[in-house]
């Protein structure tokens, strides 16, 4: 048993390095003669056979009738060969960014399609991973989201997507392996922390509104109503010029100090550890309040917003190694 595994596991390595030089990966692949695989499904095999019965006993009998049923039947499995193989042939495959997850989450890449043609009953999917199926591909770009299971805190390479008809008539399983260089960062599964967040010992502000956003003079907000007796000095005078009516410039401020996020490198479960500081920055940023990360010698100075958001997320993502982060999340 241990030398077939081993045996197993070269014969893996040697199909890889061979596709590889085949089919390098590309951000887009046109499927070519140099690309597609085709082999006689169960059915086609059964086909053959029958076939072969046929025409000896149309031979041995002596029966022009069913001679000519079975040249019938080896025409049109020769036929099915050529269709199965331009049912890919010419179809354009390119990837898309995938939405954000988190770990333990499926990831759904999508793939975009498209043929000069017709392409029918197109199917993809990831090693061992679910089976997405497109029904018609024309010119006019199609997208599939296949999906791949089971995803882990950090950047996910689902690896090569394989690509499959049977039509017309399951005869034959035109496929190929192509490699779209598919990678995706993943973030921290969020769990509830059981103990909350506190501020440094040299201050003594409420924790619950610390960093929280009010009223100020700092930054600006937005545009609202206006109501007698505000100051003219707020008021929106382009606003008004372009007939929008009185508006009233609004500015905020964070109140209190920042909250600081950090990574105990000492705690006995890290993944856990980086879990709740997810969910820790999921729940400040619904908020609203200004925090920052101190983690493993780097630091994310103290803000807010969508993109301060996710810019804590990936570092929690990447640890222990937040320099590797790829281009799509830079």
């Amino acid at each position: 048993m241990p030398n077939q595994s081993k045996i197993k596991t070269k014969l893996n390595r040697q199909w890889q390095s061979w596709v590889s030089r085949r089919l390098p990966a590309r951000e887009q692949i046109t499927l070519s003669h140099k690309s597609i695989f085709i082999l006689p499904t169960g059915f086609g095999l059964a086909w053959l056979v029958l076939l072969i019965l046929l025409f000896l006993f149309g031979t041995n009998y002596q029966n022009n009738l069913v001679m000519g049923l079975s040249f019938l039947l080896l025409s049109i499995f020769n036929t099915c060969i050529i269709y199965s193989y331009k049912n890919l042939a010419g179809l354009t495959l390119s990837s898309s960014k995938a939405s954000n997850t988190v770990a333990g989450q499926p990831i759904y890449f999508p793939i975009n399609l498209s043929c000069s043609t017709s392409a029918y009953e197109v199917q993809l999917n990831f090693q061992n991973q679910p089976l997405e199926v497109v029904n018609k591909v024309n010119e006019h770009q199609t997208r599939a989201l296949v999906t791949f299971n089971k995803a882990h805190r950090g950047i996910n390479h689902p690896g090569r997507v394989k690509i499959e008809t049977r039509y017309p008539l399951g005869l034959f399983r035109a496929w190929s392996h192509i490699d779209l260089a598919l990678t995706q960062l993943v973030y921290a599964e969020p769990i509830i922390a059981p103990n909350p967040l506190y501020l440094n010992s040299d201050h003594s502000a409420d924790q619950q509104d610390s960093g929280k956003y009010v009223a100020g003079i700092d930054e600006y907000k937005g545009l609202k109503e206006y109501a007698p007796g505000e100051s003219l000095k707020q008021v929106a005078w382009k606003q008004w010029a372009q007939g929008r009516g009185m508006l009233t410039k609004e500015f905020e401020e964070p109140q209190g100090a920042p909250m600081w996020l950090s990574l105990d490198p000492a705690h006995d479960n890290i993944e856990l550890a980086l879990s709740h500081l997810a969910w820790h920055t999921e729940q400040l940023s619904s908020k609203r309040q200004v925090f920052g990360l101190k983690m493993g010698g780097s630091t994310i100075q103290p803000s807010h917003g969508e993109q301060h958001r996710n810019k804590v997320q990936t570092q929690l993502a990447l640890y222990p190694n937040p320099k590797h982060v790829p281009k799509d999340n830079q």
